[in-house]
């Protein structure tokens, strides 16, 4: 058949046929594989880099021959294999077979005899000549050119701040070895992690990565071992030669030699005058950390909060940032923890060395020697007369706090407010502020509260609240000095008793007594005590006179207020 047929054909029978001499060859002699068999029976979805010559690697294996049975086990030494990728500090083979692993990947290298121990074997564990399978892991991987590798994952809106060396920051943080494994986490503690930077108090890697943050900000951190815990480790929870992963979130940021800062949020105009040490200050407030988070208000307490300035009653920042506002300026002050509560914090609420930031509105302030303040803001065209003590006045009013809230006012009553001035019917800071006056006049009056409803307030007046009155002088009546009831305006008649005893004979009932005191106040000669019935005190200065009670009085019975005053006078000097 062979030789009938074309040579090219013969040609193609010889070749199958040594084809299939070498199959049967393989199938029929296996012998030493040549090179190392790498199976990748797990990668992870993420691969944040692959081993590469001059790598550190961290992995726990298995060694098995190829029949299964186990010949060595970095976990039943409970420390995983450390060492470096092309350096001879591992069999070939797996030096080999490692290049291109992922952390937290799995593989199976099966190792020939001349990339593992060769014809010499491994003492009494490898035999010579055997073909090895590693079962590895890979845990972590590092380099001695990397850096801290440094992820932004969210950035604050406003960062008027970032950290610099010797800031001292607050931070939480979750850690975890390159392979996820957690290591620690502030949460857990329910507790910032405090520390000053640059100054060796954090490991090197977390020194130069916090650097650049803004509070707010969250960073994901890999750190290299010898910028970590190095060749030590630290404690149970971090290995030898352990990359760490921080995922920090930056809470607070001060630095030991800040002082407060005041931002003024809505100034106040006009501002006639403001704050200094030893004012009164009444103020609303909200109070947060630097994150945001409110801790304390006084809106929620429906109360403002009321103190002494610059007198240590509060805090040292607020003392001092609480000097030079004005009434109804709103201003932020941050205040850094040496001048707020120091590392110890304050209860539950406010945790050692935090900055505090308080939006401030003032509602008003005064000092203790502080007086009227009276503002004209109408005259009065043609003025003969002003209002003064025991002067009878009617008026109009509006009465509300500093910020404008209004307590009271006349124009929900029919009438005008009437009052004797002098008399002790309202406070002091108003009767005063009335004195003075023209009808028709007005007037803005700032009273403070030693002059008001003092430091206990009076039903809707809050303590120690100082008081605005707008004021408008109604009408006036010209009084009479204290304990008169009738004054003479011009001089008093030589004989007054003939000119009270209308009919001469010598007594003067009650008849002639008011009559003739009518008719002097009728022509401008004389002034009854205002605000009262007219009869009644007519009725009043008769008993006065009539001193044996008969109903009449007699010229020995008649004296002058004046004339008793004065005698008074004499006894007590006798």
């Amino acid at each position: 058949i062979f030789s009938n047929g074309p040579p090219e054909f013969l040609l193609l029978l010889i070749f199958l046929s040594l084809l299939l001499a070498t199959w049967f060859s393989v199938d029929c002699n296996p012998g030493p594989i040549d090179d190392i068999a790498v199976d990748r029976y797990f990668i992870p979805k993420s691969c944040i880099r692959e081993v590469k010559s001059g790598d550190f690697v961290r992995y726990h294996y298995n060694g098995t021959f190829t029949d299964g049975k186990l010949f060595d086990s970095s976990y039943d030494r409970g420390a995983a294999f450390f060492g470096q990728v092309g350096q001879k500090w591992q069999i070939a083979g797996v030096d080999k077979g490692i290049l291109g692993m992922c952390v937290n990947e799995h593989r199976k290298i099966t190792v020939p005899p001349h990339l593992a121990y060769g014809s010499q074997g491994a003492g009494d564990k490898v035999p010579p000549d055997t073909t090895l399978v590693f079962d590895l892991v890979l845990l972590d991987v590092f380099n001695r050119a990397d850096q801290v590798q440094t992820k932004v994952i969210s950035t604050p809106k406003e960062c008027k701040r970032s950290v610099m060396r010797t800031d001292f920051v607050r931070f939480h943080f979750n850690g975890t070895l390159l392979d996820g494994s957690a290591f620690d986490s502030s949460y857990k503690r329910s507790q910032t992690q405090d520390s000053v930077v640059g100054e060796g108090w954090l490991i090197k890697g977390l020194d130069e990565g916090l650097l650049g943050m803004c509070v707010g900000e969250i960073r994901h951190f890999i750190i290299p071992p010898f910028l970590a815990f190095g060749e030590k480790g630290y404690g149970t929870e971090i290995p030898a030669h352990a990359s760490l992963v921080y995922h920090i979130l930056l809470e607070d940021l001060h630095n030991p030699k800040d002082d407060i800062i005041v931002e003024v949020m809505k100034a106040s105009e006009p501002c006639t005058r403001k704050s200094v040490a030893g004012d009164y200050i009444r103020y609303h407030y909200n109070a947060s950390f630097l994150n945001g988070i409110t801790f304390d208000s006084s809106y929620q307490h429906n109360h403002t909060y009321n103190t002494y300035i610059g007198m240590g009653y509060m805090i040292a920042g607020i003392d001092k940032g609480l000097q030079g506002v004005c009434t109804g300026e709103r201003r932020r002050i941050i205040l850094p923890p040496h001048l707020a509560y120091g590392q110890q914090g304050a209860g539950k609420d406010i945790p050692g060395s935090a900055v505090l930031v308080f939006d401030i509105h003032v509602i008003d302030f005064h000092g203790v020697k502080d007086t009227v303040q009276v503002d004209i803001t109408r005259k009065s065209e043609a003025c003969n007369e002003t209002s003064e003590v025991n002067d009878f006045i009617q008026y109009h009013y509006n009465c509300s706090l500093l910020d404008g809230t209004l307590l009271f006012t006349s124009r929900d009553y029919e009438t005008p407010q009437d009052v004797v001035l002098g008399g002790d019917k309202i406070i002091d800071g108003l009767d005063e502020a009335l004195r003075n006056m023209c009808v028709g006049e007005r007037r803005t009056v700032i009273v403070p509260p030693h002059l008001g409803h003092g430091e206990k307030g009076a039903g809707i007046v809050p303590g120690s609240a100082v008081l605005r009155f707008e004021l408008e002088l109604v009408s006036l009546q010209k009084g009479v000095p204290e304990g008169y009831l009738f004054i003479w305006l011009e001089e008093s008649p030589g004989h007054l008793f003939e000119a009270l005893d209308v009919n001469q004979d010598q007594q003067v009932p009650l008849e002639e007594f008011s009559q003739f005191i009518k008719q002097q106040v009728s022509e401008g000669k004389g002034r009854l005590k205002p605000a009262q019935d007219p009869d009644s005190v007519i009725i009043d200065m008769f008993k006065n006179q009539d001193r044996n009670t008969d109903g009449l009085i007699t010229q020995d019975e008649l004296k002058l207020k004046v004339d008793e005053d004065a005698e008074k006078t004499r006894h007590e000097e006798l």
